[in-house]
């Protein structure tokens, strides 16, 4: 244990958070996630879709759901989802139906042609396999286990 400044003992093995190191994996992290905005937007625009409309679109292929899950699990108002699924359901690529296991709430799901777009769109998206087909699957399992982590999740 090392003492601060202020006298509060702090442990050796956690370095400071503007250590040169932390600063430049901030910074890299940073230079990704910008470059999968900009290359998920890119692709979005390529079938006339808004990136907010994108990323609804693909939630939606993984499985159905209320429109306030969709917010939750997208951090916005429920009101901006509406009007999103509003959209897309006016171009045929989204439907409401009733939830099977409740009738009163309705789940947004792809249609077929929604589905295809949203399969599309992940096609699409070659920055994160180019880089990552340089990994080995050890090195790709490694980052992932980091990842997860980082984010507050298992590690397996």
């Amino acid at each position: 244990m090392a003492t601060s400044s202020s006298g509060d003992r702090v442990p050796r093995d956690r370095p400071p958070h503007t250590d040169p190191l932390t600063l430049e994996v901030v910074e890299l992290i940073g230079t990704v996630v910008a470059r999968y905005h900009e290359e998920y937007e890119e692709a979005a625009a390529g079938h006339a879709l808004t990136g907010a409309q994108a990323r609804v679109l693909g939630l939606l292929s993984l499985e159905p759901m209320p429109m306030r899950r969709i917010a939750q699990k997208l951090k916005c108002e429920p009101s901006n989802i509406t009007g999103i699924v509003d959209r897309l359901e006016a171009r045929g690529l989204v439907e409401r139906r009733p939830d099977a296991a409740d009738r009163r709430v309705k789940l947004a799901a792809p249609t077929a042609q929604g589905a295809e777009v949203a399969r599309s769109l992940r096609e699409s998206l070659d920055f994160a396999r180019e880089p990552l087909a340089e990994l080995s699957r050890e090195e790709r399992l490694v980052l992932r286990g980091l990842l997860r982590r980082m984010a507050g999740g298992a590690t397996t």
